[in-house]
This record gives structure tokens, sequence and C-alpha cells, in this order.
């Protein structure tokens, strides 16, 4: 349900999404093999057979569903320990999504027989899945939320905060700085804006010193600035 209106919106594909546990992990990606992707590879592409999951271990991924016209819309942001495809393994299904690497990740990959055997001796894992399923559903209430409700400026805040939750670092003097060249169209994915306004937006925060950007990184300048805009409704 829209109940994501009446509170505090939350940060897209927010960090505080439930992971299965280290000790459930190790079993479970205990045979894995290692995957590299470079920043913009495809991990899978939608409509893809699905032959087993990943679990992220370095780096950061970007889920992603594209409109027949060719829109993008980036529906959540993956860090360190999530498990990308697992749903898909367990329906069997093509893959419902794309995900691909905003900038170089280090996975682990399992089959799905692997899968298939370890959950039925550990039947607990689906419980944990379970819980990753819930919380996504949340995150695209709240996603549908600020779609239908959200000012451009407060999408874009929560996409910034997003990034920044997940590789932001604190230069010591209260900003926090993005070290990875985020483009803006990814921005406009993650909000589901248009480039155009990620634009105009950028210029006006950086005129009044809210978020800066050198040599391609974004520096959050005015963290409670930012983080006030994400209160910003439509009129």
């Amino acid at each position: 349900m829209i109940e994501a209106v009446h509170r505090k919106p939350q940060p897209l594909g927010r960090s505080t999404l439930k992971l299965v546990p280290r000790s459930l992990a190790a079993l479970l990606f205990a045979e894995a093999v290692s995957h590299h992707l470079y920043a913009d590879e495809a991990l899978f592409v939608a409509g893809q057979t699905c032959d087993g999951c990943y679990r992220l271990e370095k780096g950061l991924l970007k889920i992603v569903v594209t409109s027949p016209r060719g829109k993008a819309r980036i529906l959540a942001i993956l860090g360190p320990g999530a498990i990308v495809g697992e749903l898909t393994v367990t329906d069997r299904g093509p893959r419902s999504a794309s995900v691909f690497a905003m900038i170089d990740c280090e996975l682990s990959f399992i089959r799905r027989s692997v899968f298939e055997e370890k959950t039925i001796r550990h039947p607990e894992i689906y419980q944990y899945l379970m819980n990753v399923l819930v919380d996504r559903l949340q995150q695209a209430d709240e996603a549908v939320a600020a779609m239908s409700f959200l000012t451009t400026r407060a999408r874009l805040a929560r996409a910034l905060l997003e990034l920044a939750s997940h590789v932001g670092e604190d230069d010591g003097a209260g900003r926090v700085v993005i070290r990875h060249k985020i483009g803006q169209s990814d921005l406009a994915a993650m909000a589901g804006v248009a480039r155009e306004n990620v634009s105009r937006v950028m210029s006006d925060w950086k005129r009044r010193n809210v978020v800066t950007r050198s040599s391609g990184f974004y520096c959050l300048v005015d963290m409670t600035a930012l983080k006030r805009s994400t209160n910003s409704v439509a009129r």
C-alpha cells in the first residue's frame, strides 16, 4: 500500500535492506565462483534465462527496468552483501529486470542446482529471502509515492543520499564526497526525472553551495539542506 506518503520518505534502495545473515550466506555460497564486472557492464538483462544467483562482495549494482520506448528507471541500488537474482531462481522464470554495475564490482556466483540443494538442506534461508522480498515491495511502494507526490528536488536529494549511504566518504569537514563518476543520466533514472531537470537542480544547488561537482565527483556540502529537501512535496 502507498502508506509511505504519510511518513518521511526513505532513500531509494535504502541500506537497511534485510540481507541474508553471514552464517547462512556462507553456507549458500560455499561453492561459489568469482565473477567480476566493470562499471556499466550488465550482470544480466530482463528476459534472460536464469542460471543462478549472485552475492555482491564489492561495488555497487543498479536494478533497471526499461519502457518499450527505451526509457530507463532505476528501481534500487544494491551494495555489498546483497544477493541478486535469487527470486527468479526460486520461481524458474526469466529475469524480470536488468542489473548493471554502477562501479567495478566483485561477485560470487552459484548455479541454480547448487542453490536448490543448499536451500533444501537449510530451509531457513527461504525465510530470510522472504524478508528481502517484503523489503523490496516496501521500496516499490515508497518509489511510487515519491514519483506521485515528491518534487523533482526531493527525488534527486533522495538519490544522492542513497548513493552517499553506499559509497560516500566523509572528508573530515562535514562534507560527503562520492568518489565515483556517477552520470546525470543515472541520477535522472534513480529519481525518475528528466535529465535536464537534474542539470537545473544541480545548478541551483551549486549556486547555494549545497552540492558541488569536481572532476566528475559529487560533493554533498550541506547535508542538512539536502536532507531537508527530501520532505518537499509537489503542489
